[in-house]
Formats: structure tokens, sequence, C-alpha cells
């Protein structure tokens, strides 16, 4: 069974392994994931999941806080937090000025007991940790002023010592609220550590459940069976998930292993898999959805999608939120390149033939069609030939031609599906299908002479429409991008108001309408930017989605 360590330190904060080694000895000890939740701090989380990449092994975002009930130092785990975002980096970098300022001072109370330190050296000695008083003992041992760690606490900076100086904390309740709104599931750290009384201790769980606690750390590297016993019962009257964690530090906490604690901790990884469930349920985007066109705006034009926009659709999804692929492709293509860019992710939905088609890629199943019947293509195909430009349409897996020209061969670079050619195409069709697309290569105003030659007849009954110069799109007037919007947000039940759309082509216009928020990439046609709520300030090849995640939501 896979096992996990959902409390764990680096040399970020008061541990000794670096974000990068202890990526590397979660892996030796066959590890499927680790929370780097150092104190007060997420500086080595960048480090941890890029060290982690392509290796199996999940590092979930997190930090510890240090906060005060009563009197009480208690801790709040805060797991998969978004710590890049404005407001939660804007506190930690306000609270590490309030931390340095107490660093400060408590070296010059160290220095009057004979112990002649500044912050500038104590900064020096840990380069780039958040300096607690583990490394003030620390340096006390290494610069031989005291013969052991517990020295240092006992006769200088423990809690009653005259050296100590007390922090700026948060209450369990605000560090909560910070998590929360962070889209983090916070969890109270090590409950049994704290010596309260049953009933105090109750009392605390109450409070924090009510600011919103989601889980307890049950599993934990101290605990004996009957203490475990006991934060699950707790777990269980206030319907909290249950955490686990060694709490490793390395050498700071000699003989205490990661993932195993002292000898007898394993964490299993379903503990993990309800916390994701948690996040599905009741994350921050359970009532919002992204609708994404595919080229020229989720993918580059070398039609990848890159690392940071598929780490926030992953974010977005865990949490709740849906996310459609909307295309005028086929959804054979679709769904080739949905697994090709890993996209296999809850939640998530396909828009195909411009809006003809809605796909639930988790129910496998169609929950939306608006096909073109048979005489309707004989009469598109009979204009296009009469026009002399290229057309097509599709059976579920592949086109169907009536020629093998250069702009079939044009196509079939791009959408990957076999190609039928014959002149008797409706015959050759197992179902009406889902629209037809016009294709002419040179840009001699041939699409639109076919366009307005159509014209008198479609009226009433179908729609055309560019999704890029030389493409002409034909659906049925029910199918597009826009009712597809609205026919889905219906569905599951989510304001339109909280629907985002983004695009950067023409038949892209009726999605970004329909949406609470239309989103063109800067790289799109005029008449998109012109129907847009937002335009993007990158492209599709430097990450303009991206700003969905970090400026509109």
């Amino acid at each position: 069974m896979k096992s996990v360590d959902l409390h764990v330190h680096s040399t970020k904060s008061d541990g000794s392994f670096t974000p990068t080694e202890l990526v590397e000895y979660a892996l030796k000890k066959g590890l499927a994931a680790i929370a780097l939740s150092d104190h007060d701090t997420t500086e080595g989380i960048a480090e941890a999941v890029a060290a982690a990449e392509g290796t199996g092994l999940e590092v979930i975002p997190a930090i510890e806080f240090s906060t005060e009930y009563e009197g009480k130092d208690i801790h709040i785990l805060g797991l998969y937090i978004d710590y890049s975002g404005k407001e939660f980096k804007k506190y930690l970098k306000d609270f590490q000025e309030s931390r340095d300022l107490r660093n400060h001072k408590m070296c010059l109370k160290l220095t009057e007991h004979g112990i002649p330190v500044t912050y500038e050296e104590l900064a020096e000695h840990f380069p780039g940790a958040v300096l607690t008083r583990a490394h003030y003992a620390k340096y006390m041992l290494e610069k031989g002023f005291v013969k052991s760690m517990p020295e240092a606490f006992e006769r200088y900076i423990g809690d009653h010592a005259p050296c100590f100086l007390p922090r700026e904390k948060v209450t369990p309740m605000q560090a909560v609220k910070l998590i929360l709104d962070a889209g983090g599931v916070p969890i109270l750290a090590h409950p049994v550590l704290y010596h309260m009384s049953d009933a105090r201790l109750d009392k605390l769980v109450a409070d924090l459940k009510q600011a919103g606690l989601a889980g307890i750390e049950a599993v934990y590297s101290t605990y004996n069976s009957a203490e475990e016993r006991q934060m699950r019962h707790l777990a269980a009257k206030y319907d909290l998930l249950i955490s686990g964690g060694s709490d490793f530090h390395g050498t700071t906490k000699p003989n205490l292993d990661l993932g195993t604690g002292y000898g007898r901790l394993f964490v299993p990884y379903d503990i993990l898999e309800n916390i994701k469930e948690y996040r599905r349920k009741n994350g921050r985007y359970r009532n919002r959805i992204i609708f994404s066109d595919m080229d020229g705006t989720l993918l580059d034009d070398e039609k990848k999608l890159s690392p940071e926009i598929y780490g926030g659709i992953m974010d977005f999804t865990a949490q709740g939120g849906r996310f459609v692929l909307s295309s005028g492709r086929p959804l054979a293509s679709i769904l080739e390149t949905k697994a090709k860019l890993g996209l296999n992710l809850p939640n998530t939905y396909i828009i195909a033939y411009n809006g003809a088609l809605i796909y639930d890629c988790q129910q496998e199943t169609s929950i939306w069609e608006h096909r073109v019947p048979y005489d309707y293509v004989k009469k598109v195909l009979e204009v296009a030939d009469e026009c002399g430009v290229h057309g097509q349409t599709y059976n579920d897996n592949t086109i169907i031609s009536p020629r093998d020209d250069e702009e079939l061969a044009y196509y079939r670079r791009h959408i990957h599906m076999p190609a039928l050619i014959t002149e008797d195409v409706v015959s050759a069709l197992e179902k009406e299908p889902f629209k037809l697309i016009l294709i002419h290569l040179k840009q001699d105003g041939k699409l639109e002479e076919f366009r307005k030659a159509l014209a008198p007849w479609a009226e009433g009954k179908m729609h055309t429409f560019y999704s890029s110069p030389v493409y002409l799109e034909c659906c049925m007037l029910e199918a597009s991008k826009g009712n597809a919007v609205r026919f889905l947000c219906k569905h599951l039940g989510i304001d339109i108001k909280d629907s985002i759309a983004a695009g950067d082509a023409a038949n892209d216009i009726p999605m970004l309408e329909a949406a609470g928020c239309g989103v063109c990439m800067c790289n799109g046609t005029a008449d998109t930017k012109a129907a847009a709520d937002y335009i993007t300030k990158s492209d599709n090849n430097h990450n303009g989605f991206l700003e969905i995640f970090t400026e509109i939501l």
C-alpha cells in the first residue's frame, strides 16, 4: 500500500534537509507524496516541486502556522495552499518583517548575556532559512557557548528564559481563514502535544471547526494507540478529515525518520485521497467553470501546454472547478490531444464541433447534440463544389471528403484523423454529422463567395462563421459555443456569472459574450478583442492563459 507524509520541514525553516534533498529522500523511501510544511514560510516549495517533476512524487504546497490560543502555542497546517497568491504573499512578507525585528532584539539580549551574536551573523550562518529558536540553539552549540541544544533553551531562549521574546502570532482561527483564503485545507497539527484537558481541546476544535477547520492530524510520530484513537474520535465528532505526518526535521529531531517517524508511523495514501475529495467538493472553485478554446488560446503555436498553465488547471479542478475544452475540432481529435496533454482530470468536459456536441469526460457520454440532416449536408457540399472550395464532414473518427486535395492535406497536418475519400459523402456517413467545414487556402474571397451563395437557403436553418482565415464552419443554428456555454452552466447548476471563457478567433465570440467574463488573448482578432471583458497582457506563446488564474480568479 502506498504511503505519504503530510508534515515535513526543510532548511527553509528549521529542518536539516534542503527541499531538493527532501524530495530525493522521499523517493528513496518510496513515498507517494509529501507536504512541505515549513514554519510560516513557503520559500522552499517551488524548489521541491521542480525537483519532483517527472519523478511520480507529489509535492503538496503547505505551510505550518504558529499561532496562540489562550496562552498555548498552537500549530495549524495548510495543505494545498496557493502560495503564489498576492494576498497570501503579502501576509507572509509582513509577518517576516515583524519576525526579523524580533530576531534583532533577541540577538541583542543574547549579547547582553555573554553570547555575542548579531542578526546578520545568524542569517549568514543559516542562509535562506526562516530563523527559529532551533537555529539559535544550533548556533550556540556549534560556537561552544552551550554543551547541548536543550541547555540553550533552558538557560537562554526557552519560554521562561531571559533572552526569549514572544513572536507576533495570529490566532488559530485567523490562520484557518488565511489558509482557506489561499485555497488550502486547514489541519490542526499534533493536538496531543498541547497537553490540554479533554474539555479544553474539545473547545479548541469546536471553535476551529466553526472557523472552517477541515481536519485533525490524528496520525503522528509520537502518538500511542490510545492517543491516535482519541484524535480519530474527536475528528469523527466534528466531521473532520484525518491527516497524518512525521513532522520530519532531519538531524534537528534525531531518530525521527521521514514517513515512518520513530518506526511505527504509516500514513496510508487513502488519507490523502480523502483530502483531495474534500477539495473537489469544498474547494473555493466548486461553483466556477472555465471554457477554453485550444489553438491560439490554451496551447502555444507548437500545440503544447506549458507546465505553469497545466498546474493552474490541475489546482482549479482539484478545488472543484469545472474545466471545458471548447473547440471547432471533432471530438476524436480533442480526446487525442487531451490525452497527450495529460488533462485526464476530474470535472472536465468537451465542447466539440464549435458547440454542436458537449461531452462529459468522466461519464464518457454526450449530453448535448445538434446534428446536420443528410439533405443539408448534400446542399452545402453542392454549393461548395459550385464555388470551387473544399468541403468536408465527419464520422466519429473519420474525415469524409469528396476529394483528396491540398486543403485536406493541410487540415490533416493539424487534425490527426484518417480520411475517407468518396464522391457520395452522404452515403458514407454512419450518422448525421455535427458540422461541415469549408477550406480554401488562397485568400482570394472564394470562402466569402460561398457564404453569400449559401445564405438565402441557410437562413433560419444553419449558420456559417470563420474559425481561421482559411476555415469556414457550417453548423445548425442552435449549435454555437455560446449556446453550449449557457446549456452546460444550467446543466451543472452554475450561475453563468461565475463562468469564464477564453478564445482568440471569431468562432469564440459567442462563447465570450455568453460567459460571465470573456477573455481574449492579446494575439486574438480585433473583433474578438472587442467582444471581451479582459484582454491578456501576454500571448498564447508566453502563458497568456495563465492570467485567468493569477489575475481574474
